[in-house]
């Protein structure tokens, strides 16, 4: 695919964490009070965008070459092109694995001043946080909960359905 297509593909992909670059840094210097929720925002967002970006991209490729049926006659580690090479997997892997942790510490940073000042006291004016980042962030980590949640749902169900299938075939 073309590069413009492979653009499109990953605009719906790519909002979210789009999105969360694009808030971050705006209020960079608006949450005296947890200075990390920013910073959060736009981290996550960078590396997620990273994440969705290299997926599409190896999904794109492994699509060109299953559509063209590549197949070298060697015994060599190229014999399946479209398989991932081991680098590949370990960047996959640590991508997820730093977002995995990067959201649990999102988690903390944020719950930890749950519901702060949002216009700043005048007895200490570093006690707040914007109204805007503060929400989103907090609604960031709520849309997180909730998929994750389905995702671990869904897959539970699978699973018990698939045991009740195999145990009935059985019989």
């Amino acid at each position: 695919l073309s590069s413009f297509v492979l653009c499109l593909m990953q605009s719906p992909f790519n909002s979210v964490p789009l999105t969360l670059m694009l808030i971050g840094p705006e209020f960079l210097e608006d949450c005296p009070l947890q200075p990390l929720i920013p910073l959060y925002l736009l981290v996550g967002g960078v590396v997620g965008s990273l994440k969705v970006t290299l997926l599409l991209y190896d999904s794109t490729r492994m699509r060109q070459l299953l559509s063209k049926s590549v197949v070298i006659d060697d015994d060599d580690d190229d014999e399946y092109p479209w398989r991932q090479n081991a680098h590949k997997y370990y960047i996959h892997l640590t991508l997820s694995l730093f977002l995995f942790i990067w959201f649990i510490l999102g988690n903390y940073w944020v719950f930890s001043v749950y519901l702060p000042n949002f216009i700043p006291p005048f007895h200490q004016p570093q006690d707040y946080c914007d109204k805007t980042l503060y929400i989103f962030a907090v609604g960031v980590l709520i849309i997180s909960h909730t998929v994750l949640f389905l995702l671990i749902f869904c897959s539970f169900c699978i699973y018990c359905f698939s045991r009740r299938r195999y145990a009935a075939e059985e019989d």
